[in-house]
């Protein structure tokens, strides 16, 4: 029985009190094996697509499905003891996505070469996937702490604006100035710039988060929707006046709605404030009509949308947008199999802008339903990677890289399908294009380095 004056006991004079034993600290599953496990299943699910596509179009296994596996196998592991290595808490998801979503794309890249003996794009997207990979390893092994990167604020923006720029100096491809094309080498700056307008505006929402979510008087107010003061609207008109100016110069609506949307859903996620959507919507859709109206090549593209089959009906034969719908339609729920299709009759956009139709149409509503839930997949994780964490701008860093993955799949599923105006953006992962592989494999690398920060924030053993 416990008696007053014990050592130890609580309300003795002249002794020690006994503190309670430490919590011990909480271990959280680190799941290494559960995202090896799922690469291991991307590289089987690419090479089965590989394979099938040579046993449809010639009856047989194609010659390089083992080293086409072995390849894609390869840079699978590498990435994964990359980031086993530096990144033990990263979501286990991602990089498994990122692999799929690659060999999906090498697959219909290859299948859609057979089309075209003289012109193959496959052998060099595998070169520029082997590039991405090596910089996903470069900055999941150099880059120890995302938080580094929001000292290098205002350089990203005025790289990131010197690269939306440079293109404007070189001669327009298939009416757009978005490509550097130097003795057969080319490059999209664009696709790089948008990485660096997400650092740039994390690192400044982050910064001034407060001043932007004015208080005072709105300047209109309907029930529960408040706009924001006169005062603050200049950075968000600033930004909406240069993505017009680029779409001009640039003849890119792509590149213009990505850069002003993600302004404004990162501008929204740093202030909670409605009224910014409100007015970035306002915005965005009086400058899309202007544009629509007065530059000619934009002004096509909308009426190519508005009248996806009058070059059928003028008897010139199908234009690419109804080449695509045709596509979606001949391939139903289940599609045709791949290499099954005719999606090559879209022309050279088969690969890049249009290579959702050859999913839709060879892979069916329900493959093509899976594409967009991996998709979905990699944009939630990222969203959940960037709520977890504790610091603003890690924060907004990793809703702003999956908001650039959302607003991508968005707005180049809506122009293939007809529910908005053709933009000529890639798919991520899935169309040619090496700027835009490397960029987004450059994007899962810094959702890697933010998910090990998001999750090792709550584990006691974690290094500091």
């Amino acid at each position: 029985m416990i008696q007053p004056g014990m050592p130890g006991i609580p309300g003795t004079r002249g002794t020690t009190v006994a503190a309670d034993p430490p919590t011990p600290a909480v271990r959280l599953p680190r799941r290494r094996g559960i995202e090896f496990t799922l690469i291991v299943m991307a590289v089987l699910l690419s090479v089965f697509g590989y394979c099938a596509v040579g046993y449809a179009r010639h009856s047989t296994l194609p010659p390089g499905a083992a080293v086409y596996g072995a390849g894609l196998g390869v840079l699978a592991l590498l990435a994964h003891v990359a980031v086993r290595l530096r990144a033990p808490y990263a979501d286990p998801l991602l990089l498994p996505i990122a692999v799929l979503l690659n060999g999906l794309g090498l697959v219909l890249i290859y299948r859609l070469d057979l089309e075209t003996p003289g012109d193959r794009a496959a052998p060099t997207q595998l070169i520029w996937s082997t590039l991405g990979v090596a910089l996903f390893i470069a900055a999941v092994l150099l880059l120890r702490d995302h938080r580094v990167l929001q000292r290098y604020t205002y350089v990203s923006v005025v790289t990131a604006l010197g690269l939306l720029v440079l293109p404007i100096l070189f001669p327009a491809v298939n009416g757009a100035r978005i490509w550097i094309r130097i003795a057969g080498f080319s490059i999209q700056p664009g696709e790089f710039a948008k990485v660096l307008l997400a650092v740039f505006f994390a690192g400044y929402l982050a910064a001034n988060r407060n001043a932007l979510a004015y208080a005072g008087r709105p300047v209109w107010r309907f029930k529960r929707l408040q706009l924001p003061t006169g005062r603050v609207l200049g950075p968000i008109v600033a930004i909406w006046l240069l993505s017009v100016l680029v779409l001009v110069l640039e003849r890119d609506l792509g590149t213009s709605l990505l850069f002003f949307g993600l302004f404004v859903i990162m501008l929204y996620v740093a202030t909670g404030r409605t009224g910014w959507i409100a007015v970035g919507l306002l915005l965005a859709c009086v400058g899309a009509v202007a544009v629509g109206w007065l530059e000619p090549h934009v002004h096509s593209r909308v009426q190519d949308w508005l009248h996806p089959f009058a070059t059928i009906e003028a008897g010139q034969g199908p234009n690419q947008l109804a080449q695509s719908l045709f596509a979606f339609a001949a391939g139903g729920m289940l599609g045709t199999g791949l290499g099954l299709g005719h999606s090559i009759l879209i022309g050279f956009a088969a690969k890049s802008d249009f290579i959702l139709a050859t999913a839709g149409e060879e892979l069916g509503l329900f493959g093509l339903c899976a594409i967009f839930l991996l998709y979905g997949l990699l944009v939630e994780r990222g969203y959940r990677a960037g709520l977890a964490l504790r610091d603003p701008f890690g924060r907004l860093l990793a809703i702003g890289l999956a908001s650039i993955v959302a607003l991508q799949v968005f707005v180049i599923a809506g122009g293939v399908t007809g529910l908005i105006p053709l933009t000529g953006m890639a798919m991520p992962f899935l169309a040619q294009g090496g700027s835009s592989v490397v960029t987004n494999w450059i994007i899962v690398a810094l959702l890697i380095r933010v998910s090990d920060s998001a999750r090792s924030q709550y584990d006691g053993t974690a290094a500091p």
